[in-house]
Formats: structure tokens, C-alpha cells, sequence
């Protein structure tokens, strides 16, 4: 140890890093002391260390995870210019998309929510051929676009009618920057196999709560004010949503589509 190494109080302050942070950053890997003083635990820096401490302290500021940092330390600095100019694109796609939804969600509370025509109906056991994914609001209409046109062609080559009503179950929250798994159906009857990712189930027989989407409301993120409404019409009068909504192609009342939650007798 030579005159050049601070104590880690005397460092953090040099570099803007707490003690904590000076604490973390060594426990991860990312800064680890020159020296530890084997009597006194003290922990000691070298001065060349500031740069490395500096960067470290720059990255976390702007909100990047420890793991994306600890790779990010090990590149020359043009790769690392390059990987931060790729992950700021990417930070700005998603807030794009949030201010989208933010956007759309003030303009809920501006409007009146147009007449719905919601209600009940009970649906029999319908057997469907599906494929499931995991997909973004981006992809959506494109994978349900080709899931369809694949499973039509599977029943067109089974000997099957192909003219099934398509429905689309979304398992999960799916937004623009986060994936969900959304299975896209086609109701059909007959006997027909399972292929390659295409699947055969049952639907069971069920009653649900339903609305035909109105014209003007049919895209991301301006339909999620009509599952709001769905959803505030069920619990209203009792009900109990026991599954996950989906998307019925072509809708009722000239719809493009309706929304449907199943429910409870």
C-alpha cells in the first residue's frame, strides 16, 4: 500500500460514491478494494481506481442494473458507447409507449366512454385448434394475422370446414414492452390431429360477459377503456370473471370484434 490509496471515506467522497455504494459495488465484484486492512478492516482505494469508480457512479445515475454495468465495464469504450446507445433507443421506445397509454388514459377521463352494448350470453362446448406465444402489442396483429392463416390451412388439408370463428385468449398482460402469451383459436368440428405447434382442446361449456368493441376503439391502447368498462359492468352486478378475457373475430352487431370474459352461473 503506498501513499496514493485513500481510505474508503476519503474515496467515495473523491468519486460520489456513498459508503453503501462503495460497500455494494465491492460485494458485486465491481470495485473491489486495493487493500483491507487485515487488523482494522479498514478498506483502501487506489487512486487509479477513481475512472472505473466514476464510470460506475455515471452508469448508475441514469438508472442501469449492477449486471448490466459489470459487462458494460469490460468493454473498450467505443463498444461500450455502442451498447448504451442501443439500450437509450430502447429505454425510448418504451417510454414512447408509456406516454401512449398515459396519453390514452387522460383522454378516458376527458370522455365519455362511448354506448356499450354489454351483456350476457351462453356459449356451448366448442373444440378449437390453437397455437399459443409469447408476443408484444408491436407483433400482435402480425402473429395473429399468421396463426390464423396456419391453422385455416391446417383444417383446410384435414378435410375440415375452415370457416370457424377465430378467437384470441390473452393469458397474461401483454404490452408494448413486455411479452404475453396469447393464444389465437379457430372453433371447428370433426376429427383433426395436432401439428408441429398447432394444438387441439376443448372449450368447455360457459357463460360470459360480453361487449362488441365500438368502431374507433378497436387498437391498442384506446380498447383497454372498453375492457375497463366490461370489467366495471361484471363486478357491478356481482359477478366473477373465471378466466382470462378474449377476443371473438367477427364481432356481434357488426363489430370488428367483441370482448368476453367468462363467468360465473
Amino acid at each position: 500500500m503506498t501513499r496514493s490509496h485513500l481510505l474508503a471515506g476519503r474515496f467515495g467522497a473523491a468519486t460520489r460514491l456513498s459508503p453503501k455504494a462503495l460497500r455494494l459495488y465491492a460485494e458485486q465484484g465491481l470495485l473491489v478494494p486495493a487493500h483491507v486492512d487485515p487488523q482494522t478492516g479498514y478498506r483502501y482505494y487506489a487512486a487509479e481506481q477513481a475512472p472505473r469508480a466514476r464510470l460506475i457512479a455515471r452508469l448508475r445515475q441514469i438508472g442501469l442494473p449492477v449486471a448490466r454495468i459489470a459487462a458494460l465495464l469490460e468493454l473498450s469504450p467505443q463498444a461500450r458507447a455502442i451498447e448504451l446507445r442501443t439500450w437509450l433507443e430502447a429505454q425510448n421506445e418504451r417510454l414512447a409507449g408509456h406516454a401512449e397509454l398515459v396519453g390514452a388514459l387522460a383522454r378516458q377521463a376527458d370522455a365519455t366512454t362511448p354506448p356499450l352494448a354489454i351483456g350476457l350470453r351462453d356459449v356451448a362446448a366448442t373444440k378449437i385448434v390453437s397455437r399459443r406465444r409469447l408476443v408484444t402489442v408491436v407483433d400482435l396483429d402480425a402473429y395473429m394475422a399468421e396463426a390464423e392463416a396456419d391453422i385455416r390451412a391446417h383444417l383446410t388439408a384435414s378435410g375440415l370446414a375452415h370457416d370457424g370463428r377465430m378467437s384470441v385468449h390473452h393469458h397474461d398482460l401483454t404490452t408494448r414492452d413486455s411479452e404475453g402469451p396469447v393464444e389465437v383459436a379457430i372453433a371447428c368440428e370433426g376429427l383433426v390431429e395436432p401439428t408441429d405447434d398447432l394444438l387441439i382442446r376443448l372449450l368447455p361449456a360457459h357463460r360470459e360477459a360480453f361487449v362488441p368493441v365500438p368502431a374507433g376503439h378497436e387498437n391498442f391502447p384506446l380498447v383497454l377503456s372498453i375492457y375497463d368498462a366490461l370489467e366495471t359492468w361484471i363486478d357491478r352486478r356481482g359477478l366473477i370473471a373465471i378466466d382470462n378475457p378474449c377476443e371473438i373475430y367477427p364481432g356481434s352487431s357488426g363489430a370488428v370484434f367483441d370482448i368476453a370474459y367468462p363467468v360465473n352461473f
